[in-house]
């Protein structure tokens, strides 16, 4: 039996990460998942900004990007990138621990794509990651984020 892939975008993934366990769970929810685009790393907000800033002409299928980093945090990071007029149609989907609603409501003002909290069970955290890389690499499946209110576009 031939598995079909997931992703009918060739583009990578830019993984903005921090902790190392957490990207081995990325990786192995990526290839559960038979995603082939690659996954692009960076450990912090600050590499993260630098790879974008290098090629602003939609080099990236989406961003999956915890909060809780070192130095500067996902939030500031996604305020940065909000302002820069090219880098703003990029899909931004939120993937942290915080539970706090007031942080929710944080990410969808500044304009996350999604926001989703990692669980503390293995085993659900691999759904979830799967389950994002289905939404945000399947472009016939893909909602038109322009077009979404700040309200509608996050989802749980």
């Amino acid at each position: 039996m031939l598995l079909e892939a997931v992703s009918t975008d060739p583009r990578p993934v830019l993984v903005v990460e921090d902790c190392d366990d957490d990207f081995d769970t990325i990786v192995v929810a990526a290839a559960r998942a038979q995603v082939c685009n690659r996954l692009i790393r960076a450990a912090d907000a600050e590499t993260a900004w630098r790879l974008l800033a290098r090629d602003q002409t939609g080099a990236y299928a989406f961003m999956l990007l915890d909060y809780n980093l070192r130095c500067l945090d996902g939030l500031a990071l996604l305020h940065q990138l909000r302002r820069d007029g090219v880098l703003e149609h990029l899909a931004v989907v939120v993937y942290t621990t915080s539970v706090n609603p007031s942080d929710r409501d944080a990410f969808c003002a500044s304009g996350a794509s999604a926001f989703h909290v990692k669980s503390v069970q293995y085993t659900d955290c691999l759904a979830t990651l799967k389950a994002i890389f289905e939404r945000w690499l399947d472009r016939a499946a893909r909602p038109n984020d322009a077009a979404l209110s700040s309200a509608t576009r996050l989802s749980a």
